[in-house]
């Protein structure tokens, strides 16, 4: 990964796909990825891992089976390993994600809305 400073509005500018994670960096075994959400994803789980969320901008829900998680600007929250969870934005949210190098987006739930990490240009 590079050792450069990277700026995470400059990155999040340089796409418009909704449920397109980019990869910002890496931290050890982890990614650090940008990522702008709209509508609604996908129920799944990611059975091994943790997955941390950061909203850079706008508000996400992060639906739970017991409850509903809604995050703000600056908040940040972690779906324990093996939560069932779908996040969803009536608007474009944008965010940060920290999960481990080659966690699948949509997690054990596969489908169409699976899409590989993207490196920034």
């Amino acid at each position: 990964m590079t050792d450069d400073v990277r700026n995470v509005q400059e990155a999040l500018s340089t796409f418009t796909e909704h449920w397109q994670p980019h990869r910002l960096t890496s931290v050890n075994d982890y990614d650090v990825k940008v990522v702008k959400l709209q509508g609604e994803f996908v129920w799944h789980t990611h059975p091994d891992t943790d997955e941390l969320f950061m909203v850079v901008s706008g508000q996400l829900t992060i639906q739970l089976r017991d409850r509903d998680v809604v995050l703000n600007r600056g908040d940040v929250f972690v779906v324990p390993r093996g939560v069932e969870h779908c996040p969803k934005a009536a608007d474009e949210v944008h965010a940060i994600l920290f999960e481990p190098t080659g966690t699948v987006n949509t997690g054990d739930a596969g489908g169409e809305m699976t899409a590989a990490v993207r490196e920034l240009d």
